[in-house]
């Protein structure tokens, strides 16, 4: 058939490029993929009919602590890293380099924050919301309401983007449709939502990582065989500037350096572990504090391998193009394309080989998705449907059903955001955006919960919606502004010959000796000569005024400016609105803040007396309903004003922690 032509400008691109093999010929690969959903769309199925029956909402939310802490450690790491990094990192080290890489420091550097800062204090809670610990803190459903909300429009945003990045892939190379591919992961994650919870996304993780770990290694060593080994893999993307670490510039408008790369992605990694539902969900489900910390410590090691190991990909396969990029030749017409031109290129001579390929993304994006949902729709009802009246009442069978259905109606929703990502610029960009500019609010709004304690529900609300103005002003302000042309680093051509691909793929005006670059694809902007890794990644537009200074800020700042903003409004207008109301059980603060309390400004922190000792344990049986109330009133104080008073707090089912 037809080879690729670039079609960018076209909107007819979503249809999709032709197949560069023909169908008879990936009879194997159709094969290996149909089996490979299926095998993963079994695990729901089993877990549903043959496995531990889901008899309550608990058993949903928190896979009822039946899950081994080697498959807890598998499924963080991949829901942090996500089917995005496999297909995205690749091609941002072909094209931009490694200092996106260097996002690794700060991830790391968020374990051991969230172990000892945020787990701490809510672990024992018993909550099936994170977000109903703010809820406690405050006594107001509104900062409640505020948090939970950035969760579900970040998470959202970020699910179309994972949902429509397999489908790059599956178009390139097998030809299917964006629309098919797109509706075919929304379908199935749907039935996974249905028949099975948390459980079963976690079973899923762990297959589908174990799968990504193994395609990777066959394309390492595929490569490194092919160039001559990985000192030549290494020694030709140093020689090309692939590998710039260690950039501590300090201009704010460049892409990323190491210095943003440490400070945002530390800022958006503790918005994520420690403040979003689908990771909390996790650490819940498991039995014990000790164990939360152990698996959380020991993932570490995990995560900084999985997280190299794309990188270590997208050197390998530089190393195999660099005298013949894909793209400026014409074979290619997205970056993100480039891993899995790779593949069916260099793996026409493995049958299947390229349908385990597909078909990891594929389940890649469908296990994350099932877990969002089932976070989204975790969250959804607990912060905003439990409270209304008609439903004060449901039974947990009916909890139960209510939430699966949830997670079916946000599955539509996100398929429908998923047709509108192909317009972006790169899934890495696009993720990258998303999350730094949601994060920091949020993230704010958890710090002051749990480290200042003299701050109410009046600052903690008045800060998240300024730190959510600022940031989404800066955000939308960028959009205004003429920027230059992002350019990438030095591309070529000089070495393509008739043997640079397969003859599967090589274009018919190509099969002679050597020939010369001709295609409707627009070039890079290669910079030559006094080459400058800065010039490359710069965000400026040419006006030099304060605003447009202000919207060429990096994206990857955006986590620590409106992380910033919110506790800074927040702390003042706690400080000058501090009353006798604000009142709440001192078990709700860090105890290190608790200690340093006389230390921070404003009134002196006075804390509800605690007369009621909750004796329900982690799988003992919850507190009726009237003595919740009780208990709950004398911990926490008085409620203020802008806490609903005809809507009753939820039964808390409060634990005690084993360790």
């Amino acid at each position: 058939m037809d080879n690729l032509t670039y079609k960018s400008t076209d909107p007819s691109w979503r249809d999709g490029p032709t197949m560069s093999k023909d169908a008879k010929s990936m009879i194997w690969d159709y094969l290996v993929f149909v089996i490979f959903v299926i095998a993963s769309t079994f695990v729901a199925v089993y877990s549903r009919f043959f496995g531990p029956k889901e008899k309550t909402k608990a058993d949903f939310v928190f896979a009822a602590g039946k899950v081994s802490m080697a498959a807890m450690m598998l499924s963080i790491a991949r829901g942090t890293l996500g089917v995005r990094s496999f297909l995205g990192y690749p091609s941002e080290l072909f094209y931009r380099g490694s200092t996106m890489w260097e996002t690794l420091y700060g991830m790391v550097l968020a374990y051991p924050i969230v172990c000892f800062v945020f787990v701490p204090v809510y672990f024992s809670l018993g909550i099936t919301s994170v977000y109903q610990y703010l809820d406690l803190r405050f006594k107001s459903r509104l900062v409640r309401c505020l948090a939970s909300g950035t969760y579900i429009v970040r998470q959202l945003l970020n699910q179309g983007v994972t949902v429509f990045t397999p489908c790059v892939a599956l178009n390139t190379v097998i030809g299917i449709p964006y629309w098919a591919s797109i509706f075919g992961i929304t379908l199935v994650s749907i039935i996974f939502t249905i028949l099975g919870g948390l459980k079963a996304a976690i079973l899923a993780d762990v297959m589908q990582g174990l799968t990504m770990i193994a395609v990777s290694l066959a394309i390492i060593i595929q490569g490194c065989i092919e160039v001559g080994g990985f000192g030549a893999v290494f020694e030709r993307n140093k020689a090309d500037g692939r590998l710039d670490f260690l950039n501590f510039n300090m201009d704010p408008t460049i892409r990323v350096t190491t210095t943003s790369a440490l400070i945002g992605q530390l800022f958006m990694s503790l918005s994520i572990f420690g403040c979003q539902q689908n990771f909390v969900q996790r650490y819940c489900s498991m039995d014990s504090q000790k164990k939360v910390t152990k698996t959380m410590m020991w993932n570490i090691p995990v995560i900084t391998v999985l997280f190299s190991l794309s990188w270590v990909v997208g050197m390998v396969v530089y190393a195999t193009y660099a005298t013949c990029d894909p793209y400026t030749s014409g074979y290619i017409e997205k970056y993100d394309e480039v891993l899995p031109f790779f593949v069916e290129d260099r793996f026409n001579y493995l049958p299947g080989i390229l349908g385990l390929f597909m078909a990891s993304l594929f389940n890649g994006a469908l296990s994350l998705n099932v877990s969002n949902l089932n976070s989204l729709a975790t969250v959804t009802f607990e912060d905003f449907l439990r409270p209304i009246p008609f439903l004060k009442g449901l039974k947990d069978k009916h909890q139960l059903y209510t939430i699966k259905a949830i997670g079916v109606v946000y599955g539509f929703v996100i398929m429908g955001i998923s047709f509108g990502v192909g317009l972006l610029d790169g899934v890495i960009e696009s993720s990258m955006l998303v999350t730094s500019a949601t994060s920091g609010p949020l993230l704010g709004v958890f710090i002051m919960a749990l480290l200042i304690p003299c701050t109410n529900w009046k600052g903690a609300a008045t800060g998240v919606i300024a730190g959510h103005v600022v940031t989404l002003w800066i955000t939308f302000g960028r959009l205004t502004i003429e920027k230059p042309p992002t350019p990438h680093l030095p591309l070529s051509t000089d070495g393509c010959t008739n043997t640079s691909f397969n003859d599967h793929i090589l274009k018919p005006e190509h099969q002679i000796s050597f020939w010369t670059v001709t295609t409707t694809t627009p070039a890079p902007i290669n910079y030559t000569g006094n080459f400058s890794y800065d010039i490359i990644n710069t965000t400026r537009a040419a006006p030099s005024d304060p605003l447009t200074q202000l919207y060429s800020v990096t994206y990857m700042y955006y986590s620590l400016i409106g992380c910033f903003i919110s506790i800074l409004i927040g702390w003042t207008v706690s400080y000058f609105t501090g009353s006798e109301s604000d009142l709440y059980d001192q078990e709700l603060i860090h105890p290190v803040a608790r200690k340093m309390a006389n230390f921070f400004p404003g009134k002196k922190r006075r804390y509800a007396e605690k007369t009621v000792e909750d004796k329900t344990t982690r799988n003992g049986s919850m507190m009726n309903a009237s003595a919740s109330a009780t208990s709950m009133d004398r911990k926490i104080g008085t409620s203020n004003p802008a806490f609903a008073q005809d809507v009753p707090m939820e039964q808390m089912e409060v634990y005690r922690t084993k360790l």
